[in-house]
């Protein structure tokens, strides 16, 4: 982490929460997350699966960051499923702190993220989503706040 210098020792080896790409979005996430009304997120499985990455565990805790890559929180995973897309459920979406009120809102700003010229250079062109494709849903709880979004 490039900006962990003044984090205690204890969590400076802690991996990185990056919510969405730097920008208004992840800005917006980071604030909902300090302000407790963001507490669940979706991932995509295949970005695991390409990068080789292992899954999300309960109790695991990372740092996040803010689009200036400065750490501003720690938190702990308290839940983590695999699911189908079509299989998320209106609690989750809701608890996304995006200020979505239905499923199809949700869905609708998901997809138009996973189908972002930012998502597909990373995934390739040829990534689609549909109703079976597999997500990763994460719940979480904030453990420390460490410092107010710049």
């Amino acid at each position: 982490m490039s900006n962990d210098a003044g984090l205690p020792p204890e969590l400076a080896g802690l991996p990185r929460a990056e919510f969405a790409f730097p920008g208004p979005l992840r800005d917006q996430l980071v604030s909902a997350i300090l302000q407790g009304s963001k507490v669940s997120t979706t991932g995509l499985l295949i970005e695991y699966q390409r990068e080789n990455l292992a899954l999300p565990i309960v109790g695991g805790r990372s740092v996040v960051v803010d689009s200036n890559d400065w750490p501003v929180a720690v938190i702990e995973l308290t839940s983590v499923r695999i699911a189908p897309l079509c299989g998320v459920d209106l609690q989750h979406a809701v608890d996304e702190g995006e200020g979505h009120v239905t499923l199809e809102e949700w869905r609708a700003s998901h997809e138009d993220f996973w189908r972002s010229e930012e998502v597909l250079a990373e995934l390739g062109a040829e990534f689609a989503v549909d109703d079976e494709t597999s997500v990763v849903l994460e719940r979480f709880k904030v453990v420390t706040i460490l410092h107010a979004p710049a």
